[in-house]
């Protein structure tokens, strides 16, 4: 049968954002407003007219607001099929309205978990009974009946019926489908926040995540390879998946590992700080007084690698950063920073050959904290710990060698060790001046990666200080680092041959540092 006419519908939200547009638009429409409580309350501000729910089911309101939408002469009118005579004649036997729309959004839980302070008893008032029942009840007679639960759907809706007096089944379904999903990620947050109530810890027994889709990407990691962008909800803070992208061709996916990345090494500088990612690894990192002195030491580091690369920045991006990104030469995939300032955004989007396609994303301010779990993918299965995003306690420190770093040594052995988590394992980082200058990544032995810092690092070796992601288990790495001119080392500790490395540091006068953490990133 066709789509049955919308002559009712039944609102009753927590989120009043484009509400009382959207109920003039279906008034003038010819549609009669059903409402209840605060909501009706809202609308009648408005100057909509509204029939009140407890005055059509002559029942009312009770138990401040708990009992209110839980009626026959509500969900009737919800569930008819409208192709059914037995619905419609039960129907007209008892009085009761069909509503072939239903607006529904649900208390606000995750907000109310989620203020400081909250008690058990307000966190319980938040959880939504009639809205999820009316929301599901919708969802589930969607041939016959719309439901909206959300603000940006409002518009397609009334603007189908504007145009003919109903909606159409394909949108139905689909709002139908993103109700479940509202219903299911409501009920997810809900049974979240009674497991961290128990004694089960970070880890409950069942492990859900809600991810909306934002974007189907033109491929993955390679071509042949399809793929998405999935954000999680709930996930606060300065993200690369979830910033506003101001230039550029669409975002790949290996765009996103890297800018994810580059975001990832600079938020844990205090200083202007500039990263320079090339497959998910820093060939280039440095911390100056300004931006864009960061930034020319960092793409200083390994100009080589630096063509085609990915940069994460700390502070806002101002002309002079810009004016370094447009010296020729230069080709940069995708800028990752809080802001980007007009003069900026000016330079960079009509100087360097690249300006049609660089990506610019602005993520806000960095000093909002990022994912605290950390989430890997396995056949079958799923690993969760937590990020390794946490300051390493720097008075748990030692020196363990004879010679002991002076000042300029330990600000570039700080900079080594934040440097060295952002590695693949094997990972040894050369640092001077605060400016990466030689990575050694994801090698199986870590002599290997040793070797590969080094000759990154080339002629400017000498002076530099080495950091290394685990403990070295025999003495080669630092005699090799020794001659190549480095004075400074920071590591774990914890090698059964600790006391074999120690003297091989004495031995060439190096000094060394035990921090106690690894930093391990497979």
């Amino acid at each position: 049968m066709e789509s049955p006419q919308i002559k009712h519908v039944l609102i009753s939200v927590s989120d009043k954002l484009g509400l009382a547009g959207f109920a003039r638009g279906l008034a003038a429409a010819g549609v009669e407003i059903y409402s209840t409580g605060g909501t009706r309350r809202h609308l009648e501000s408005e100057g909509v007219e509204v029939r009140d729910v407890a005055d059509y089911t002559g029942f009312p309101e009770m138990m401040d607001g708990r009992l209110k939408t839980l009626h026959p002469a509500v969900h009737g009118g919800i569930l008819c099929r409208h192709d059914n005579p037995e619905d419609l004649k039960s129907l007209a036997e008892h009085g009761i309205v069909t509503f072939e729309l239903v607006v529904v959004n649900l208390y606000p839980f995750e907000a109310t978990i989620a203020r400081e302070g909250v008690t058990p008893e307000e966190a319980i008032e938040k959880i939504d009974i009639g809205g999820p029942t009316m929301v599901r009840a919708a969802a589930k007679n969607h041939a016959f009946t719309t439901i909206a639960t959300d603000t940006q759907q409002y518009f397609e809706i009334l603007e189908q019926i504007q145009a003919d007096g109903r909606t159409t089944f394909e949108l139905r379904r689909r709002l139908a489908g993103e109700a479940f999903s509202h219903t299911a990620r409501y009920d997810r947050a809900i049974a979240d926040y009674f497991a961290g109530q128990t004694a089960e810890g970070p880890f409950p027994g069942t492990l859900s995540m809600t991810l909306k889709r934002k974007a189907v990407l033109r491929y993955g990691e390679n071509p042949h390879q399809q793929a998405a962008l999935y954000v999680q909800s709930g996930i606060e803070g300065a993200t690369a998946v979830a910033a506003q992208q101001l230039h550029g061709k669409a975002l790949s996916y290996n765009n996103l590992l890297d800018l994810d990345g580059a975001l990832g090494i600079v938020r844990g500088f205090s200083g202007p700080a500039a990263s320079v990612i090339k497959h998910n690894n820093p060939c280039g990192a440095a911390v100056a007084d300004t931006l864009a002195e960061a930034l020319r030491k960092g793409l200083a580091g390994d100009p080589l690698s630096a063509f085609g690369s990915v940069l994460g920045l700390n502070r806002e991006v101002d002309a002079e950063t810009a004016e370094v990104l447009a010296e020729p030469g230069l080709f940069i995939e995708a800028i990752v920073a809080p802001n980007f300032d007009d003069q900026a955004l000016k330079i960079l989007t009509t100087r360097p050959k690249w300006k049609a396609n660089v990506r610019l994303l602005k993520v806000g301010d960095l000093d909002q904290a990022g994912e605290q779990w950390a989430y890997r993918h396995l056949d079958g299965g799923l690993l969760m710990q937590q990020a390794d995003v946490l300051p390493d306690p720097e008075d748990e420190w030692k020196t363990v060698t004879e010679a002991k770093p002076d000042q300029t040594q330990m600000d570039d052995l700080r900079f080594a060790w934040e440097m060295v988590r952002h590695v693949k394992s094997n990972a040894i980082v050369l640092c001077k001046q605060r400016m990466l200058l030689g990575t050694g990544a994801g090698q199986m032995s870590r002599v290997d990666s040793v070797e590969i810092s080094i000759n990154k690092a080339g002629d400017r070796s000498p002076g530099s200080v080495l950091g290394s992601d685990a403990f070295f288990p025999f003495p080669d790495s630092i005699d090799r680092a020794a001659a190549a001119g480095v004075k400074a080392v920071i590591q774990p500790g914890g090698s059964k041959k600790d006391e074999d490395v120690i003297a091989a540091c004495n031995r060439h006068g190096l000094a060394m540092i035990f921090t106690g953490r690894r930093h391990f990133k497979h």
